[in-house]
């Protein structure tokens, strides 16, 4: 019989799953010879046999392999048989470039779960059980291609049984390179708050299990960075908790043994509880279930007001051993004071959670990156990622068109940074806020982490346009050619690169903050994006924001900016509303005079900015803890099943501007005569979807994408798509990387590659009131909206 060799190269998610240890056990399967090995490209593979077999081996490569591996490519050449035999995994090829993907780490398999609960396994209650199909990746890789040598596993040399399995193709760990035992593996060791350790292996994990349901707080060390846990039911503990790390209102991560334990808290769909139980085994956000009395059995302290709660299932041995044990719901939030990034480091957290932590379990397995708990959420029938980091990154985004090597660094919040190697973007993990100099510092590592990783020198850094924001000024002291986007270009590019469409599309960015062309705060956006890059077609009506950043901590201002936009001081003083009744008449007078003179009262178009004012007005939230509190309590009070909206109107100016007065002063009216504060909530809602319904037809392109940290609200987004579909209109938003600044990097990276002219973007043109379109009520009916009426009027 002929023999033929081929030579093979399949490119995607191919280490780190399983993927040599299937082609080893395929080709022995169907009598082939030759060999595989990993590179930097992905996995190499030379092998013999009738040209027969080699079709049903290329065609069952794609069909059987690894459940937790992708195939992006498989290219095959055939050449002159070399009369080789016997199949065999060969040592790793580190030349040529990297362009493999990194795998994320990924939750436990069931059957190392079930290992670490049979008392007759010798991996009986070992917390770093793993296999190839599970276990860490991304956080203990150093360099691809990703052989042990390369992780921070090449300190622990395996025992003979741990050598075995990993030679013997038959087994589940052949090749699993993080493999271990206690043998030989890492250990756990409790540790008091100055270091002193109390307990190793199995008894220390006992012993923190009996400290947490003393209502203790324990620091964690899991896989890819440090937690902060406590007894979730435990009223004292959970507010204890939040006076150490800081963080008085946010809500808290639960850690739950099982999903018939969630269950009995949370209301949970098919899709929820198949995220629940993904390799990724996310943290996702599940409706709580209301009981008799009132109230979820959880404490209250967990999720003040909210009637959300982000839920996991264990994703590590580590976190099954200890919710196992402790048999209720845990607290398990990150492992940092409020605003930092968490820890990887035993002798770092012992200064860190000094007065935060009362013991400390950790181990000896190095972390060389922070990875943190994604967060998820089902909408509209699908998956949406609200953070991005564990079991999702660095797996990238395909593009449709390839790309030269740009480094994007992101923004000022919810950083991440992201790399484009052909027509793939590389999205780092979530870093978080760049508010102090540990976050900066994981924030260097991380956007040097990238090109490192896969040896590639970036031809242009691309950031955002405000100068103030560190990793623009990051960007400004390399040696590499730089680019700067404007951010909410980079919102609806994001939006467009991952729904994989290209422009014409009109993109509705509504965020917090954002520094527009034109020097003022934008967030309330509509830009109509072209071969050229983007218009400024239509944005919210700007006011000041007295105080700054002060505003933004107190909505209360923003509400005061707002309002004196359309009365003066006096009238403003002689109102009823309860954002009054905190200040001195001296603070109302400087507030007002901040404004007048445009002393630290900048102009904004923010979104956001008017949910926060709009929370103020109606009496919700007057001062807020943590970023978003205020439009979350706002949408958490609207009352579901309405449909009415309030007048607004659309002045036709270049660019239109969408006026919210007429609503404002029909709330006004609301308040003096009792309304509820759900009936405003839902009409104010429904009336910012209908002002994006009616730009979408004056506008007229049929394509829009939605964007921006305001459609992390579910009604919003829901609403808003609802309301597009039923007007003809095609709206894409965002799955599978954030809709807040944590998609940023990508859209980044496309704004960069789509703007003709890089030096130049478009400036905000002088308005010029033309016509003024007055649009009542929209009353609803089966077939949409009635027909508004229109009303045109001369420029004063």
């Amino acid at each position: 019989m002929n023999s033929t060799r081929a030579k093979i190269i399949v490119r995607g998610a191919v280490q780190g799953v399983g993927f040599r240890p299937f082609v080893y056990c395929l080709a022995r399967d169907l009598g082939l010879s030759g060999g595989v090995r990993n590179t930097g490209q992905g996995v190499e593979i030379e092998i013999e046999g009738s040209r027969t077999d080699l079709d049903e081996f290329l065609n069952r490569l794609q069909i059987d392999k690894p459940l937790r591996s992708s195939i992006e490519s498989v290219d095959c050449s055939f050449l002159e048989s070399t009369g080789q035999t016997g199949f065999a995994i060969q040592p790793s090829d580190p030349a040529g470039s990297k362009t493999t993907l990194v795998m994320p780490d990924l939750a436990t398999c069931e059957d190392c779960v079930s290992e670490i609960f049979q008392p007759s396994n010798r991996r009986f209650f070992y917390p770093f059980t793993n296999c190839a199909h599970c276990g860490p990746r991304f956080s203990i890789i150093e360099r691809l291609p990703y052989d042990r040598a390369h992780t921070s596993m090449k300190k622990f040399q395996m025992c003979r049984k741990c050598a075995e399995e990993y030679r013997n193709p038959q087994d589940r760990r052949f090749h699993a390179e993080p493999n271990a035992c206690s043998e030989c593996g890492p250990h756990l060791t409790l540790c008091s708050p100055e270091g002193q350790p109390l307990a190793l292996k199995q008894q220390a994990l006992v012993q923190a299990v009996e400290a947490l349901r003393d209502g203790q707080i324990i620091a964690l060390k899991n896989l890819g960075g440090f937690q902060l846990l406590t007894d979730a039911r435990n009223q004292e503990a959970v507010q204890r908790l939040r006076f150490r790390k800081r963080r008085m209102e946010k809500p808290f991560a639960l850690l739950y043994p099982s999903l018939e334990s969630i269950h009995l808290d949370c209301v949970v769909s098919d899709k929820e509880e198949a995220l629940l139980r993904s390799p990724q085994a996310p943290i996702v956000l599940l409706k709580r279930r209301v009981i008799a009395e009132g109230q979820t059995s959880i404490s209250p302290a967990v999720a003040p007001r909210n009637p959300w709660l982000g839920v996991m299932l264990p994703s590590t041995p580590l976190h099954w051993l200890l919710s196992r044990q402790f048999q209720r719901p845990l607290v398990a939030t990150s492992g940092n004071i409020s605003d930092e990034p968490i820890c990887i480091d035993e002798e770092e957290a012992f200064e860190r959670f000094r007065g935060v932590a009362d013991l400390l379990l950790i181990h000896d397995r190095p972390i060389l990156r922070h990875v943190d708990d994604s967060v998820v959420r089902v909408i509209l029938g699908g998956e949406q990622v609200l953070r991005r980091a564990r079991g999702y990154a660095p797996l990238p985004i395909y593009v449709t068109h390839p790309l030269s090597n740009v480094l994007a660094v992101g923004a000022h919040l919810k950083n991440s940074v992201a790399l484009s190697l052909g027509n793939a973007v590389f999205v780092s993990q979530h870093i978080g806020d760049l508010e102090n100099e540990l976050a900066y510092a994981a924030f260097c590592q991380a956007t040097a982490d990238l090109p490192d990783l896969y040896e590639v020198e970036p031809e242009l850094l691309v950031c955002d346009l405000h100068p103030d924001y560190l990793s623009t000024q990051y960007a400004g002291n390399l040696p590499v050619a730089r680019h700067a986007v404007q951010h909410h270009w980079a919102h609806v590019a994001s939006c467009m690169a991952e729904n994989q469409i290209e422009a014409p599309v009109l993109g509705v960015a509504w965020d917090g903050t954002g520094l527009g062309p034109d020097g003022t705060i934008w967030g309330g956006e509509f830009l109509l994006t072209g071969p050229a890059g983007y218009e400024r077609v239509a944005h919210l009506r700007a006011f000041r924001l007295p105080g700054g950043n002060a505003a933004i901590r107190q909505p209360r201002r923003a509400a005061i900016g707002l309002l004196l936009e359309f009365m003066s001081f006096e009238d403003l003083k002689q109102l009823r509303l309860p954002l009054l009744d905190g200040f001195s008449e001296s603070e109302l007078r400087l507030i007002h005079q901040m404004r007048a003179q445009r002393i630290n009262a900048p102009v904004t178009s923010s979104a956001g900015r008017f949910f926060d004012a709009m929370a103020a007005l109606i009496g919700l939230r007057q001062r807020t803890t943590f970023e978003g509190q205020a439009a979350m309590e706002l949408e958490f009070s609207a009352k579901p099943g309405m449909s009415d909206v309030y007048p607004f109107q659309l002045l036709k100016n270049n660019p239109m501007v969408l006026d919210w007065e007429p609503m404002v002063l029909e709330i006004l009216r609301e308040l003096q005569d009792s309304t509820s504060i759900g009936v405003i909530s839902a009409k104010l809602h429904h009336t910012l979807v209908e002002m994006i319904v009616a730009v979408a037809h004056k506008i007229g392109q049929p394509r829009i994408a939605l964007t921006g940290g305001c459609f992390q609200s579910r009604l919003l987004t829901e609403r808003t798509v609802l309301r597009l579909r039923e007007e003809g209109f095609v709206p894409f938003w965002h799955r599978q990387v954030p809709p807040n600044d944590g998609g940023i990097a990508l859209g980044q990276v496309m704004a960069a590659t789509w703007d003709r002219r890089p030096e130049q973007l478009p400036v905000l043109s002088r308005a010029r009131a033309t016509e003024t379109a007055t649009i009542e009520g929209y009353p609803r009916t089966s077939h949409g909206p009635s027909k508004a009426k229109i009303l045109t009027e001369t420029p004063s």
